[in-house]
């Protein structure tokens, strides 16, 4: 069946014309592809042109990526630079916030403050105002002082007038004191010692030739004649403590109550007494003005003690301070040498505390006990010599107590 086909082709067809159209269609294919070539080339040509457009391109590419990654490697160590900084702005707002949180908690103090001092201020506003009330008051107050200073200035030159008037008078009166003395010591006492000495003579040659009375009025003429003379001696001591100058010195009272007990050996002997000492401060006195005090005191103890008795006389000193001397009620703000002195004697009423210290006062009878009633007027004014207080505390036959207390700063 093949070969019949085959050959029934071969009879239809010439060999040359198969051949002329093989040729035609190889042509054809031919320049169809050389048309296809010349495309393909035309296209090689473009794309080469591409090509070479895209290399300048990627070269462009490639720069500018260089430049690029120069720029991102500055830009990175830009950022590295920037996060150190942040690391450090953090730490520093970290530590602002903490300042701001102090500054607002101080701001809280501080607002609490303002509101405190804006009250304070209107309280010293108030105050301000009741000042100047009490200024304008005061100004008016000091007018009313002028005027009356004026007054009293008038009054001073008036007064010191009169105290020069009173100076005179008072050295007058030393002048008639001064005499009244050397009279007391020299002229009354001359005619006294006479008196005594005939007195005596009469009583020691005329006795067996006197009668009984003459007897009696002769030694009554003794006795006021004593008398006198104690009275001479006890005035004339007590203006020596009203005139003499005071000359305070700082001496250990021990010393002066021994010189003063030493001087009434004989009376202390005599009546068996004993003189106990507890002395111990050291004060400013006169000296001889505190010894005749303190011989004083002891010799009115011995004088006022019952007869079956032995007198006992305790002497005791301390130290009081300025707080206790307040509250003592005692005059000036200071210290003190507080001295007692104590006895077992005939004491006294204490209605008379402040009766035995005044002059020619005596509350016992003059036949039982001997004495002037100057002696006490004579202590206390050198208690006052010394700017001090004396006191006497007292019961009938229980004995008396004398308080002295003399300031440390004279």
């Amino acid at each position: 069946m093949k070969k019949y086909i085959f050959s029934k082709i071969i009879l239809l067809t010439n060999p040359k014309e198969i051949n002329a159209k093989k040729l035609m269609l190889a042509n054809a294919k031919l320049a169809l592809q050389i048309e296809k070539g010349i495309k393909r080339a035309k296209e090689l040509v473009i794309v080469d042109k591409e090509l070479v457009f895209q290399n300048q391109e990627k070269e462009n590419r490639a720069a500018e990526l260089v430049i690029a990654n120069k720029e991102l490697a500055f830009q990175n160590q830009e950022k590295e630079n920037r996060a150190a900084e942040l690391v450090i702005a953090n730490k520093e707002l970290a530590f602002q916030n903490k300042e701001k949180e102090n500054r607002a908690a101080e701001l809280v103090i501080a607002n609490k403050e303002l509101v405190f001092q804006n009250q304070e201020k209107e309280n010293r506003a108030a105050e301000l105002l009741i000042a100047n009330a009490e200024l304008v008051f005061q100004n008016q107050e000091k007018e009313n002082r002028a005027a009356e200073l004026v007054i009293a200035n008038k009054e001073l030159a008036f007064q010191n007038q009169e105290k020069e008037k009173r100076a005179a008078e008072l050295l007058r009166a030393n002048k008639e004191l001064e005499a009244f003395t050397y009279i007391s010591s020299h002229d009354l006492q001359e005619p006294l010692r006479k008196i005594q000495i005939f007195s005596s003579r009469i009583l020691l040659d005329e006795f067996v030739n006197l009668s009984t009375k003459g007897k009696h009025s002769f030694e009554r003429i003794q006795n006021s004649a004593s008398y006198m003379q104690a009275l001479i001696d006890d005035l004339l001591a007590y203006s020596r403590t009203t005139v003499s100058q005071k000359a305070f010195e700082k001496r250990d009272l021990n010393k002066i109550v021994n010189e003063a007990t030493a001087a009434l050996k004989e009376e202390l002997l005599q009546k068996n007494g004993t003189v106990e000492i507890n002395a111990f401060c050291e004060a400013n006195v006169i000296p001889f003005q505190f010894r005749q005090l303190l011989q004083s005191l002891i010799s009115n103890s011995i004088k006022f003690c019952k007869a079956e008795k032995s007198p006992h006389i305790i002497i005791e000193s301390n130290f009081i301070s300025q707080k206790e001397a307040l509250s003592c009620g005692l005059p000036l703000e200071m210290d003190y040498c507080h001295i007692s002195v104590s006895d077992n004697g005939i004491g006294f009423d204490p209605i008379y505390k402040d009766k035995i210290f005044e002059i020619f006062q005596r509350l016992g009878t003059k036949e039982a006990y001997k004495g002037t009633g100057i002696g006490l007027t004579i202590v206390k004014k050198i208690v006052e010599n010394h700017n001090g207080v004396i006191t006497a505390i007292g019961e009938l036959d229980k004995g008396t107590v004398f308080n002295i207390y003399i300031p440390n700063q004279q």
